[in-house]
């Protein structure tokens, strides 16, 4: 595999705009259409249970980690002459963290000097959108895209991903993490995740009531996180109280499960109603959840049945493709490659603001 004429095009990219530092290598065949992934590594720094990461120690992690990861991705892949084989070096050039972004990129143009390749930055959205749509086929969606940095329902129209609702203040995954710090539960595989499997012993026992902020076509989860930390104070003195002997109503308990249950099915509903007002807008009857929450079995299914109703699918990848990772960045990074987009070394800066309808999307009719 080399990047001569009529053989397939490799490209190597370069994510850390978090807590993932990701590196791939993905090969798109120009004569048959076909995307090949032949190295996709992560390494994830996590914190504290209690504790949410910061840009400095974020930032040193991928800074450790940066070559080692880059040669395993280099041997995975079988790509043993990077100056030949590979066409491009694709980095995020944003959104995300300042820090860690910052780190990444350096590598990424140390590695375009070393190897003399062409630099291509790419949008951390974007990325996610297109190796949504590689991997599951959907052919022109409503994408829904939520992470611990962003939440957006989003669709294509005239070369932009256009912007159809957003959150209006954090985002939904990072809502989901903040509680995970005021429950003291553990960051590891993620905050996230494990809210998951609590929310899934609660069985839904009992649904506390928390706010309901839709606004339009946007959602507001900050007074929700608010709502539930001061549930979570409440769950706390009736554990004390028990624990020092005084009886508490069987009615008026609830635990950390129940806790994970309510926001969970809170904010997913509330993500499923903007979506489904999109779908009807557009016209489409595809939704593609994208970004790290897509993993969520539980959001999946309450958009399943959603889409189902109006005699549509859902799409969704695993955790190899939706939580951050090195080869959306390397395939967002060379259908621009393809379409004679560069990134100049002098140029090659990042940023914590960088809108998914600021990309024109060349690459799509």
């Amino acid at each position: 595999m080399s990047k001569i004429a009529g053989g397939p095009l490799l490209a190597i990219g370069c994510e850390g705009s978090a807590n993932k530092l990701g590196i791939g290598i993905i090969s798109h065949d120009l004569s048959t259409g076909q995307t090949a992934v032949l190295a996709n590594l992560r390494h994830t720094f996590s914190s504290p249970p209690g504790t949410g990461f910061l840009p400095k120690d974020t930032a040193r992690h991928h800074r450790a980690h940066f070559v080692r990861l880059a040669k395993a991705a280099l041997r995975e892949a079988g790509v043993a002459d990077p100056a030949a084989q590979l066409a491009c070096v694709c980095y995020t050039k944003g959104p995300g963290m300042g820090a860690p972004l910052q780190s990444v990129a350096v590598g990424a143009r140390a590695l375009a000097l070393l190897w003399g390749l062409p630099l291509v930055g790419v949008n951390h959205c974007v990325g996610h959108i297109e190796m949504g749509r590689a991997i599951t086929g959907a052919r022109d969606p409503v994408v829904l895209y939520v992470s611990g940095g962003n939440t957006q329902v989003i669709a294509y129209a005239e070369r932009r991903y256009r912007i159809f609702g957003e959150t209006l203040d954090i985002a939904v995954g990072n809502c989901l993490d903040r509680f995970a710090r005021t429950l003291e539960i553990s960051n590891d595989p993620a905050p996230g995740y494990n809210i998951e499997v609590l929310a899934r012993e609660a069985a839904g026992r009992v649904l506390l009531d928390l706010p309901y902020a839709v606004k339009g076509m946007d959602c507001s989860f900050s007074g929700i996180l608010s709502a539930a930390d001061i549930l979570a104070a409440q769950m706390k003195e009736q554990q004390a109280k028990m624990a020092g002997g005084e009886e508490v109503a069987e009615e008026d308990r609830f635990g950390p499960e129940d806790l994970c249950f309510s926001l969970q099915e809170t904010v997913f509903a509330m993500l499923v109603e903007i979506t489904e007002r999109a779908m009807a807008h557009v016209g489409s009857n595809q939704v593609l959840i994208v970004g790290g929450v897509g993993c969520n079995e539980r959001l999946q299914e309450m958009m399943g049945q959603m889409a189902k109703e109006r005699g549509g699918s859902v799409y969704a990848t695993d955790e190899r493709f939706c939580i951050d990772n090195g080869i959306m960045i390397a395939h967002a990074g060379l259908l621009a490659y393809e379409t004679g987009f560069r990134t100049p070394l002098e140029d090659s800066t990042c940023t914590q603001r960088f809108r998914t309808d600021e990309v024109y999307v060349k690459w799509r009719d």
